[in-house]
């Protein structure tokens, strides 16, 4: 079964510092048919405006994974972590028994665009903690390269809820596959560009929900980058 999320439908508000859209319910958008799917509850694509973000405030019991597509977000906690995400890094909060953070586009010019994922934790009262990684940009060109999974395998960073979660970019023409054991799920999210997946188009901002199906045949239309979540 496949099921299209299509941008155009997503929550949206436009703040002036911030433009963002959410996939799921969030804050002030609310959609008791758009709760989440399985264990994934918050996908959002934002925009943050040179100088501005989000200031200090508390998260707690959720496995938070945040990507940077164009421009710089900088992050500081109550962890004393303090760093600098860029493009072709991920960053993984475990907010656990609470944690609280900041995240602010440091640059005096440029925006910032990133996707910001939430899910929910495979039990509650985990020791909160924080990382961030850099990926090879070639170990994910015309393949999957899998950046997080509760075993932190591969180098991947390590997350409290039995998921992967895999990245790709793509050429037009080229194609990735993925086997899907019959009691998982996945979730295809399409950061840029224009992918085909069981015969339906899907472009930037779109998403994909997927169960009872094998095999995952992913194909570029354009040049594209994109996210898959196999899920429990």
């Amino acid at each position: 079964m496949f099921q299209i999320r299509p941008a155009a439908e997503r929550g949206h508000f436009d703040h002036g510092w911030l433009n963002t859209y959410h996939t799921f319910s969030f804050a002030r958008y609310l959609d008791r048919s758009q709760m989440g799917f399985r264990a994934l509850r918050v996908i959002n694509e934002d925009w943050v405006q040179p100088g501005r973000g989000f200031g200090t405030h508390g998260h707690q019991d959720m496995e938070i994974v945040t990507l940077v597509l164009e421009g710089a977000l900088e992050h500081r906690d109550s962890l004393g972590h303090g760093a600098v995400l860029h493009p072709g890094e991920f960053q993984r909060i475990s907010a656990g028994t609470g944690i609280e953070h900041s995240e602010f586009n440091p640059s005096s010019t440029e925006p910032v665009h990133l996707y910001q994922i939430w899910l929910l934790p495979d039990r509650p009262g985990h020791t909160p903690r924080y990382d961030q990684r850099e990926f090879s940009a070639t170990d994910r060109h015309n393949r999957l390269q899998l950046v997080a999974s509760p075993e932190g395998t591969d180098d991947s960073l390590s997350i409290h809820q039995q998921t992967r979660i895999w990245l790709a970019t793509l050429d037009a023409g080229k194609s990735v596959s993925y086997e899907l054991p019959p009691d998982r799920h996945a979730w295809l999210q399409v950061l840029n560009g224009g992918v085909s997946l069981a015969g339906q188009q899907l472009v930037a901002g779109d998403g994909m929900a997927v169960s009872d199906e094998p095999r995952l045949e992913i194909a570029a239309t354009e040049a594209a980058e994109i996210l898959l979540f196999d899920l429990p």
